[in-house]
This record gives C-alpha cells, sequence and structure tokens, in this order.
C-alpha cells in the first residue's frame, strides 16, 4: 500500500472524528468539541508572557490562530496514525484511542464539565477507528486478516518449496531408467487419486511462492480507497454542519432579532454626546467605536450561544437575600445608559485594546442592594458562562459610578461576541476584573478567600485603569510635509477624566494639545495639535494629565501584572 494511500486513509479519518464529535458536542454543549476542549485546556495552561505574545502577534484573531493550528497539528498526527496502519490496522486505531482519550480528559477539565462532555470525544475516536479500518479494507482489496494469512502461508509454501529444490540438488543417484519408468506409471495413477494439498490463494493468483503481497488477490486499489475516502469526506462535513446547526448560534442570533423588537428604552438617558467630542479629522479613531470594530480579547475559544429564555442571573454569597433575575426581569427594571471606555489590561502602551461605546443596563449596585451584601464582602466573583471568573471589588460598584448589567451596546443588542445577552461594565476598572462577558452569576465574596481567572496567573487582583494616552495619527514611520503636520490621538483616565495632554519633540518642551468636548468622567478624549516639522527625522511623544493632577509616568513597564506604563512615542521623517 503506498504510503500517501495511508496518510490519506489516516486523515479522512481524523476528518471523521472531528465531524461525529461537533454533532455530538451541539447534542451535549458546543465546549465540548475536543479541538475547543482542548484549545481551552491550552489557554488554561499557557504562561501569562506566552499569551500576551499572541495577544500582540494576532490580536482578535488569537483564538482562530490557536483552533487552526490544533487542527493543523490533528492531521499531522492523523496522517501518521494512517503510516502507522500500514504495518497492522490494530496500531492506527490504538493511536486513535489515545487521541481520543486526551480530547475527553481535556473536556473534563473545563469548567463546570460532566461525564457527559467526554461523549464526543469517545464517539469521535470510535468513527475514526472504524473509518481507518474500512479504508484500508477497501485499498487492500480484501480482509486485513484473511490477508495475513494468506501471506503467512504463501511465505511457508515458498520455505518448502525452497527446501524441496535444496534437497533434490543433494539427494543419492536415482534408480535405472525402467525403475523410473515404473515408479512414473504408479504416481501417475496415485495422482488422480489422492491429489495434493492446494497451493495458498495467494500463491495461486500471483502464479507462484515468490508472489506475496503483489498478487492479483490482494493488490492495492485505488478507485475503492478514493471512493471510500470521498464518502469519508462527506460524512465529515455534514456531521461537522450538522454540529454547528445544533450548537444553537443560530438560535441565539433569533433570539437576538427577537429582544431587539422589544428592548425597553433607557428609563435614565445619557445626556446627548457634545458636538465637540469628534474632531473629525482623517485617521483619528472616532469618538464612539462601532460594534463590528470593538476590541475582543477573552479565553472564550468559540462565542458562547446563550438564550435568553433560559438565561438567569444568580446573586449569592454573602449576601442577606439571594437573588435570581431571569431575561424578562431584568428588561422590566429601570434601564440606565451610559458612555463608557472598556481598556484590556494586556493593552501595551500605544495599543488597540481600547473602545468607547453607549451602553444600556441595569444599575448593578442597585441589585446588590436588594441582595444586602454584608459588610465583610469585599468581592464580587462574577462567573461567565463558559467558566470563566473575575474578581470586582465591592466598594467601586456601589460608590455610585455607572456599573452596569448591559444589554446593549451603541443602539442595539448586544452582539454575542461581545456577551449577550447579559455582560457587566464597570467604568475604571481593567476587563479582567470587572466586563465579565456572559455573565450567569456574581458571588459575594473576600479577596483574601476567593481569586478571579487571572489572579492566580500573574495579575494584580484589583485592576484600577492607569492613565493613558496614544498617538492615532501620524503612524509611527510615516513620512510627512515639512511644515505644518497635524499630530491627534486618544487619552483616557476612566472615572478620573483627562485634563490635559501635552506633546514632546525631539526632547524638547512639552506643548500642550487642544482637548475634544466628552460627556462625562468615564470616556476617553481626543486631543489635538499641529506641529511645524522641519526635514529630518522627529520623535513625538505624548502624555496625559487626570482630573486628580496626576501626569501619567514615562516609566516604561510591560502591561502585568497591573496594566502598562509610559510614554508613546513614534518616529516620522519630515521631507
Amino acid at each position: 500500500m503506498p504510503a500517501w494511500a495511508a496518510a490519506l486513509s489516516g486523515l479522512v479519518a481524523g476528518a471523521v472524528a472531528l465531524g461525529v464529535a461537533q454533532i455530538v458536542a451541539g447534542l451535549i454543549d458546543p465546549g465540548a468539541a475536543p479541538v475547543v476542549a482542548v484549545g481551552g485546556a491550552m489557554v488554561d495552561a499557557t504562561p501569562a508572557g506566552l499569551k500576551e505574545w499572541a495577544i500582540r502577534t494576532f490580536g482578535s484573531n488569537d483564538k482562530p490562530v490557536l483552533l487552526g493550528g490544533i487542527v493543523v497539528v490533528l492531521a499531522l498526527v492523523a496522517a501518521g496514525l494512517g503510516l502507522l496502519a500500514r504495518r497492522r490496522t490494530a496500531y492506527g486505531t490504538l493511536g486513535l484511542a489515545l487521541f481520543g482519550l486526551v480530547g475527553a480528559a481535556a473536556a473534563l477539565s473545563r469548567p463546570d464539565a460532566g461525564v457527559a462532555h467526554v461523549l464526543p470525544s469517545i464517539a469521535g475516536a470510535a468513527a475514526a477507528a472504524w473509518t481507518l479500518s474500512r479504508l484500508m479494507r477497501r485499498a487492500m482489496g480484501g480482509d486485513e486478516e484473511e490477508y495475513v494469512a494468506a501471506s503467512r502461508a504463501a511465505s511457508r509454501a515458498a520455505g518448502q518449496a525452497t527446501g524441496a529444490t535444496v534437497l533434490a540438488a543433494h539427494a543419492p543417484a536415482g534408480p535405472s531408467s525402467a525403475e523410473r519408468t515404473r515408479a512414473a506409471s504408479v504416481g501417475e495413477e496415485r495422482r488422480t487419486v489422492e491429489p495434493g494439498p492446494a497451493l495458498p490463494a495467494v500463491m495461486r493468483a500471483g502464479g507462484g511462492p515468490g508472489a506475496g503481497s503483489g498478487s492479483a488477490l490482494y493488490t492495492f486499489d485505488r478507485r475503492r480507497l478514493l471512493t471510500g475516502a470521498a464518502a469519508g469526506v462527506a460524512v465529515a462535513g455534514v456531521a461537522g454542519l450538522g454540529g454547528r446547526l445544533l450548537s444553537g448560534s443560530k438560535d441565539a442570533e433569533l433570539a437576538r432579532r427577537g429582544v431587539a423588537k422589544t428592548l425597553p428604552r433607557a428609563a435614565r438617558p445619557a445626556a446627548p454626546i457634545p458636538a465637540g467630542a469628534d474632531l473629525r479629522i482623517p485617521g483619528l479613531t472616532p469618538f464612539v467605536t462601532p460594534n463590528a470594530e470593538f476590541y475582543r480579547v477573552d479565553t472564550a475559544l468559540i462565542v458562547p450561544s446563550v438564550d435568553p429564555a433560559r438565561w438567569t442571573l444568580k446573586i449569592h454569597g454573602l449576601v442577606d437575600r439571594p437573588v435570581e433575575l431571569t431575561f424578562a426581569d431584568l428588561l422590566k427594571r429601570p434601564l440606565t445608559e451610559a458612555d463608557v471606555t472598556l481598556t484590556c489590561v494586556s493593552n501595551e502602551v500605544g495599543g488597540p485594546y481600547v473602545g468607547n461605546a453607549r451602553w444600556l443596563g441595569a444599575r448593578l449596585a442597585d441589585v446588590l442592594r436588594e441582595a444586602g451584601v454584608r459588610r465583610e464582602a469585599d468581592m464580587l466573583l462574577s462567573v461567565s458562562d463558559d467558566g470563566w471568573t473575575c474578581g470586582t471589588p465591592v466598594d467601586v460598584v456601589m460608590d455610585g459610578r455607572d456599573a452596569l448589567l448591559a444589554v446593549a451596546m451603541n443602539g442595539e443588542v448586544l452582539p454575542e461576541a461581545h456577551g449577550f445577552p447579559v455582560r457587566q461594565v464597570v467604568p475604571g476598572l481593567y476587563g479582567y476584573v470587572s466586563a465579565t462577558k456572559w455573565v450567569t452569576e456574581i458571588r459575594a465574596t473576600r479577596f483574601d478567600q476567593e481569586e478571579g481567572y487571572w489572579t492566580p496567573r500573574g495579575w494584580a487582583p484589583r485592576g484600577p485603569i492607569k492613565t493613558q494616552s496614544r498617538i492615532d495619527l501620524p503612524h509611527d514611520g510615516d513620512k510627512v510635509t515639512t511644515g505644518r503636520t497635524t499630530v491627534a490621538g486618544v487619552a483616557w483616565a476612566q472615572h478620573r477624566g483627562v485634563d490635559a495632554v501635552e506633546v514632546g519633540v525631539d526632547g524638547g518642551a512639552w506643548r500642550q494639545a487642544r482637548l475634544a468636548e466628552v460627556p462625562g468622567l468615564d470616556t476617553w478624549r481626543q486631543w489635538s495639535l499641529d506641529l511645524d516639522l522641519t526635514p529630518g527625522r522627529h520623535t513625538i511623544s505624548v502624555r496625559a494629565t487626570d482630573a486628580t493632577g496626576y501626569t501619567q509616568t514615562a516609566d516604561e513597564l510591560p502591561p502585568a501584572p497591573d496594566g502598562a506604563t509610559g510614554y508613546h512615542t513614534i518616529t516620522v521623517t519630515a521631507r
């Protein structure tokens, strides 16, 4: 059997495994699919430094890159198992079983996993083993056990024939001519009465004892293999598509559209955005970030599909009166509208993981007051539908800021990727301690008793956002026209507000930039400054001062453990 045929058999078996696992996971939990389960386990086990590198390198595409890498590795392993099956199909099926166990173990390691979560990996491995065995039989043109037995019989017959030849060569001189004639006559009579044992099938088909696996009966059958492989690919595709349909993503999108028709108006609408909030300079980040362009950094390899009709939020722990809200309950509450800029703690100085939106939701502080959070509680441990957790300081949520259980974003129902049906939005805190998407549970507890997802991985338990600024134009490395050049960007210091932005050129004196208007303290602020640049290379830096009088530091520190610091600096060439 050619090596390419064996590798193809392994690849098709691997595809069938993923397809069957996907459709079984669609019936149980999309997160139980082996690729997703293994990917999630890898995310959890990845060191913080490597995660930061992945975010810097791939941005919001880090998850597709990881899943794609897992699929490539699985394809290589499947092809290798196909090659191993050339020797004996049992070797390949054993390898597939081992990989099924790896997927099952990864699924069990996920938060809230149950025994049923192992079924997709086990079913996929079983389907792959059957497919590999079937393809190998089709390629060989017969049953493997018959083939092996016939090959061994052919080898024994060949050995006996060789031995007979050697004995004949060393035998003593035969009888006289007359004696040979009489013996031949007797032998002829015996052959007509007592036929000897038949040669093995392989020998008969191939025409001699040396035919072996090259016989006509077991010749490699390319056509049967390719038709079988095509059928396997079709099964894998149909099963995979069925799994996606069963996962509920389409149902969730339909539910979003249904919510959009009944979404109530804000009882406390936000003030109109000031006309001067957006300087409308080409290339400058707009004041409001469109939903499709809003950054996404989370640990969910697949976006959870949550049915709002079944969604509930449980508030318990150190409270006097545990509360459980349905989505309908939440929409009946007075809703608040607020303009809030969110920032990811993994954002490098000058990085893209910051965005501003108008959110609509119920005030979290009001819900907590109804539950009666006890005095000793200082942390709210919120839990996402996919099991991710974050710890938010109680005092920050209760100090009067617009901390929301948000249901809408920029005038439309929350997109699935940003937390539909409900997410947390807390101004002034990095997302890893405040912005839980797909939130289903909030437990009042203590920082000295429990930890959120990122804290044991090296990040600070509390994450107040640091005062920062960024240059949006020109870009680092740009060539600009000598003379008047506009430098512009954004600055943020959520829940403190930005009071000033200054720009420095080539280490010279800081110059005050013009600031745009803002609707409140919780959003970023656009700024701009016109510079007169002489010919040559120039270094441009920016710094911001917040409403408390604090000016951001020049000390350069990485994002871990509590946010990056330093001036955003670019270099341009004036011509």
